[in-house]
């Protein structure tokens, strides 16, 4: 990581407020690369700016802004810090579950807004890390069960004990350097074809 310091987007929908908060992150060394007044094309607007950060302030955030927030997690995940005067526990939960990594249950201030970008970035980089690790864990288990599988299928089709199948495989995947993996995917793929 870096020491230049996140480039952030800002959508708040007071411009007052908006301006204070700009001036105060300029201050603090931080890049503010687009100051918007709505959720309204979110994505877009992430997708065209590709801020590090995403701090939203809006008087009453809805449904809409939400859905919003959930289509930039899946597309485009950049880490997301709300303000926002709701602290309903059931909007907070919603609002995380759609990809904030850090809210605040009380309006943006210029002193909080550091805090916030900090605590948006350790979560979100935390977020992916497990994220990461759940997908490797499912492709293994993946890999697992199509191996067994395969395993299964040479020692019926071929009358073969369990390590003469695993044997059969890891030669087959060293003579065609390839996984084993991809050698049971076409060994079950013969197999089913015999039919």
């Amino acid at each position: 990581m870096t020491n230049t310091p996140p480039a952030i987007m800002l959508v708040d929908d007071n411009h007052e407020r908006a301006h204070l908060v700009c001036e105060r992150l300029r201050a603090a060394g931080y890049t503010v690369v687009a100051q918007i007044n709505s959720a309204e094309g979110l994505l877009f607007q992430v997708e065209k700016y590709r801020p590090d950060v995403v701090l939203i302030d809006i008087e009453s955030p809805d449904r809409d802004i939400l859905e919003s927030l959930a289509i930039v997690n899946r597309e485009a995940p950049t880490p997301v810090a709300m303000f926002s005067s709701r602290s309903n526990a059931d909007f907070i939960g919603r609002a995380l579950d759609s990809g904030v990594s850090a809210y605040m249950a009380e309006g943006i201030t210029p002193d909080r807004v550091t805090p916030a970008i900090e605590i948006a970035m350790a979560q979100f980089r935390n977020f992916q890390q497990l994220r990461q690790s759940l997908e490797r864990t499912k492709q293994q288990l993946t890999e697992r069960k199509m191996i067994e599988r395969a395993k299964g299928l040479l020692m019926a089709k071929r009358n073969l004990t369990e390590e003469q199948a695993h044997k059969t495989l890891r030669n087959l995947a060293m003579s065609s350097n390839a996984t084993m993996r991809t050698v049971a995917e076409q060994l079950i793929h013969y197999f089913q074809s015999e039919h």
